[in-house]
């Protein structure tokens, strides 16, 4: 990319107001996380100082040393698959949860944040496109946790997140993005946040109620799997 990151920062939430206008509604109602998986401390830095608020990991081993190194001057929030084991890790250090898929894990979560004496934010996901591939709960699978989890003293529901399945143009998630936030709607209260949306797509996702778009390879260009640093 020959852009510099605050170009295309800057560009990204352009178009995320452009796409909200299109759907009367206030830009400020859609949060970027801009997803930091592989990327090196300071890339981020350099994407704080343009302006990020919020940075998005996936894997807690990779996201522990950023976070202490970089502080919170940012939101962190954990967006890839969470397993048990890892949960206690978890609510240490994210500000929100996206990645909640079983009962189980709310139970873990609940359990050690309770440890902490703290409340931690979670999001519910949902797997819509029925894929084997991917964790996450089926629509109808979700009201159902929803409550189990608005029992928990010690979580937080804030809503859904959700991954369309890979498709050739961003009209294609467009169906998948209606059926969550009609889901949300479907809980109601105390949900708000729809997560939903990443590079290819998050325009569409903007326009159907996203309040969270996970945007990284558009920001800080593409990922180096060779190393989580």
């Amino acid at each position: 990319m020959s852009s510099t990151l605050a170009e295309r920062l800057a560009d990204v939430q352009e178009r995320i107001a452009s796409a909200c206008r299109r759907a009367g509604r206030r830009p400020e109602d859609v949060r970027l996380v801009a997803v930091s998986k592989t990327k090196p401390v300071d890339l981020l830095r350099e994407g704080i100082q343009a302006g990020v608020a919020i940075l998005g990991e996936s894997y807690i081993q990779e996201a522990q040393p950023k976070i202490e190194t970089i502080g919170h001057p940012v939101e962190w929030h954990f967006i890839g698959r969470l397993q048990s084991n890892k949960a206690k890790f978890a609510v240490r250090i994210f500000d929100l949860i996206h990645s909640v898929d079983s009962l189980k894990l709310a139970q873990e979560i609940n359990k050690r944040a309770a440890d902490i004496d703290r409340r931690q934010p979670v999001l519910i996901s949902v797997n819509l496109g029925g894929e084997e591939s991917k964790s996450g709960l089926t629509a109808d699978q979700t009201p159902e946790l929803a409550a189990r989890i608005m029992e928990m003293p010690n979580l937080e529901l804030r809503g859904l997140m959700t991954v369309p399945p890979p498709a050739d143009e961003p009209e294609d998630s467009r169906p998948y993005f209606a059926a969550l936030r009609e889901l949300k709607e479907k809980i109601g209260q105390p949900l708000t946040e729809l997560s939903m949306g990443m590079s290819d797509d998050y325009e569409v996702a903007a326009e159907e109620g996203a309040t969270l778009v996970r945007i990284g390879t558009a920001i800080f260009g593409p990922r180096d799997y060779g190393s989580k640093a």
